[in-house]
């Protein structure tokens, strides 16, 4: 009888765990690492949604879309979390994503009204260091001197794709230049964030592509007022994350209810102190404490996403000759 209560019991779970519905979400390494957001908001979503969050990590955020292509319509994917600005002319143009319709009180420095696309936090991009150093304020003293920096590959990695637009967004026909005399500066390019931040953590560079909250990690996290973001004179490119569904999802409804709590406060909560970036909707209880030690640029410069495709490939070819030589 027992034998036959504890089978009985079994099958039901098993019925029951059939029926629980999956979503998957392609995102980015970082993200779904233990240190990161991913654990919080898997545990936050399925608390609402009665599902099964399945968060894939795959490299660095332009990685995504090149996984994306490639599977094409036969995509496991419901969602993909972790593309940005300089991604979104390039998906859309996939025909691979839905509109969907997200709610949300956004107080991002632009306009947010992007139909196919919901933003779910953003930054600004900078040079992180170790405040004992001396750095210089913009890219011309920094291709001049002698410090040794570590980016990320613009092909795998948004942040190298958005140090490409930084440059060319800052001095246009005259980025190859800029680029020439960083060459030299270059310690190795890594394929995603990860990799570059680990390599400076453990000395192997004087300073990192990251972003200017990057330092509240170490504030926060670790009591650690050792880091800094260098202030540029020509601005810092801005990035803004964003989170699409996919038109072949079998989770329509449930990928609508993913994207809307990313906007929510539960969400926004979670994304400052684990992902270190600024919420794209602020909670009601505002930023964490430390956040307000943060360097704030003077000039923000962001191209838009229609007109990154075309810059795109001349500035990776400029970025491509002048590492090559």
């Amino acid at each position: 009888m027992k034998y036959l209560t504890f089978a009985t019991a079994t099958l039901a779970a098993s019925a029951a765990w059939a029926d629980t519905p999956e979503l998957t979400v392609y995102t980015y390494d970082s993200f779904v690492s233990d240190w990161g957001p991913g654990p919080a908001i898997e545990k936050a979503f399925e608390e609402t949604c009665g599902c099964d969050l399945n968060l894939v990590g795959l490299g660095d955020g332009a990685a995504l879309l090149a996984r994306l292509k490639l599977e094409g319509a036969r995509s496991d994917a419901d969602v993909v979390m972790g593309l940005d600005t300089s991604l979104i002319a390039a998906a859309k143009e996939t025909g691979l994503f839905a509109e969907t319709a997200v709610e949300a009180e956004y107080t991002l420095p632009i306009e947010w009204n992007d139909p196919v696309f919901a933003a779910y936090d953003w930054g600004y991009f900078a040079f992180v260091y170790n405040k004992d150093l001396e750095v210089p304020t913009n890219f011309v003293d920094l291709g001049a001197g002698d410090l040794k920096i570590v980016i990320q590959d613009p092909r795998s990695s948004t942040p190298g794709l958005g140090l490409l637009m930084w440059v060319k967004a800052a001095y246009g026909d005259d980025a190859p230049a800029i680029w020439a005399a960083l060459s030299d500066n270059v310690v190795t390019v890594t394929k995603g964030w990860s990799e570059a931040y680990g390599l400076f953590l453990e000395g192997e560079a004087d300073m990192v592509l990251s972003y200017t909250t990057s330092p509240a990690y170490h504030l926060i996290a670790e009591e650690d007022n050792g880091k800094a973001a260098a202030a540029f004179d020509e601005g810092h490119y801005m990035q803004i994350e964003v989170v699409g569904k996919l038109a072949g999802s079998d989770q329509p409804e449930l990928a609508d209810q993913f994207l809307n709590f990313m906007v929510s406060e539960a969400a926004q909560n979670i994304l400052p102190t684990t992902n270190w970036m600024y919420p794209a909707v602020t909670p009601s209880a505002g930023l964490p404490v430390g956040f307000e030690t943060l360097m704030v640029p003077q000039k923000a410069l962001l191209i838009s996403s229609d007109e990154v495709p075309a810059i795109r490939e001349e500035a990776l070819a400029e970025w491509l000759k002048a590492l090559s030589q």
